[in-house]
C-alpha cells in the first residue's frame, strides 16, 4: 500500500528530477514532510503525492498533517525548530551536527553530502546554512576565501576554520609508477580516478594540471567521476586507475592504497550573518572550540586542529 512506502531524500531528488539540496529546501519550508529513521530522513509516498498535487494546482501551503489515526516517527522539524542544512562530506561535519542538535535546541541539523563549489552555490541560492569548503586558488595558493568573495557578493557572512588536513595522490601499494609530485601526472598513459565537478579534490586537480601545463585529456579516465574520496581510492586499490587525488584519511581506510601528501588543505565553514542566524552561529563557534568536539576529532586522527574555530573573515 502507498501508506507503507517511504523514500530517502536521494530517491525523492531522482523522482522529482531536482537536486538533493532542493529537497532539503522543500523540507525546510514545510512543503514536504519528513521524519528521521536513525540517521536517515524519510518522506512518505502519500506526502510526496500530496506535494505533487499541490504543485500541479499551484497551491503550496504548509505541510498537511498526517491522516487521522496514523502514527509517524519523529519529525525532522517541529514547531519552533529550524532545520539547518550542513553541506560537505567530512566526518567532522557529522560530529558537528550531533553536537549542534544537542546544544542548540531551536535548530535541527540536516546533512547534505555535496562538494565545495556546489555548496557555495547552494548558499547563494538560499538552500544551505552551514557550508564547508576546501577550494584551492592556484594563482594565490590560498584556500576558500577567493571563491567565497566571488560567489557571495552582496552577502554578509562569517568564515570559520574547521580543520587542516593532508591532500595528495592515491597510488597502488609500492607506487609502481613512481609518482611523487604533480609534475608526474604528465607521465604518458596514466589512468586517473577523478572526482565530480565542483568538489574540492576536482578543483585541486584541475588547478595543479593548469599550473603544471598538463592537458586534462592526456589522463585516461579524467571524464569518469567518483562521488567521494573513498570511491577514488577504491578505484586505485582495485587496479582500475593508476592514480587519484584526495585526502589522506580515505587512504588509511581503503586497503591496497598508498598516499603521497602534496599539500596541506584548509577546510573552512561559511555561515550567513542574518538576525535569525545569530544564536546558532554562536552555538557553532562554541562547539568548535569545545573540549568534547575537539576530543572526538583527535580520536579520529589525521587532522590539524590548532586553529579550529578561528574566524578567518567576517563581512
Amino acid at each position: 500500500m502507498t501508506n507503507d512506502v517511504s523514500y530517502t531524500t536521494e530517491e525523492i531528488a531522482k523522482l522529482l528530477k531536482i537536486s538533493k539540496l532542493t529537497v532539503y529546501d522543500l523540507i525546510k519550508k514545510g512543503e514536504l514532510p519528513a521524519y528521521r529513521v536513525g540517521k536517515q530522513m524519510r518522506i512518505d509516498a502519500a506526502d510526496l503525492e500530496a506535494y505533487k498535487a499541490r504543485a500541479r494546482e499551484g497551491r503550496m501551503p504548509a505541510a498537511a498533517p498526517a491522516p487521522s489515526g496514523a502514527s509517524r516517527p519523529e519529525p525532522v522539524y517541529s514547531p519552533g525548530s529550524r532545520p539547518l542544512v550542513i553541506t560537505g562530506q567530512d566526518i567532522s561535519l557529522d560530529i558537528l551536527a550531533k553536537h549542534l542538535e544537542k546544544q542548540a535546541p531551536g535548530v535541527r541539523p540536516l546533512r547534505s553530502y555535496v562538494g565545495s563549489l556546489d555548496s557555495l552555490i547552494s548558499m547563494y541560492r538560499g538552500e544551505s546554512d552551514i557550508v564547508s569548503t576546501h577550494l584551492l586558488d592556484g594563482d594565490t595558493g590560498e584556500y576558500n576565501i577567493p571563491y567565497i568573495r566571488k560567489l557571495l557578493v552582496g552577502f554578509s557572512y562569517i568564515v570559520v576554520h574547521l580543520l587542516t588536513r593532508n591532500a595528495g595522490l592515491y597510488v597502488p601499494q609500492s607506487n609502481p609508477k613512481r609518482l611523487r609530485s604533480w609534475d608526474d601526472l604528465a607521465q604518458p598513459g596514466l589512468r586517473i580516478a577523478n572526482r565530480e565537478k565542483g568538489s574540492g579534490a576536482r578543483v585541486l586537480l584541475d588547478e595543479q594540471l593548469r599550473l603544471h601545463g598538463i592537458a586534462p585529456g592526456s589522463l585516461s579516465g579524467y571524464e569518469t567521476e567518483e562521488s567521494s574520496h573513498m570511491g577514488v581510492a577504491g578505484k586505485v586499490a582495485t587496479g582500475e586507475a593508476d592514480v587519484g587525488v584526495g585526502i589522506e584519511k580515505a587512504a588509511s581506510i581503503v586497503g591496497g592504497v598508498d598516499f603521497i601528501p602534496l599539500i596541506r588543505e584548509r577546510y573552512d565553514l561559511v555561515m550567513l550573518k542574518k538576525p535569525d542566524n545569530r544564536e546558532w552561529i554562536e552555538a557553532v563557534r562554541r562547539i568548535l572550540q569545545s573540549d568534547a568536539f575537539l576530543g572526538e576529532l583527535r580520536s579520529i586522527g589525521g587532522y590539524d586542529l590548532s586553529e579550529t574555530g578561528k574566524v578567518l573573515l567576517e563581512t
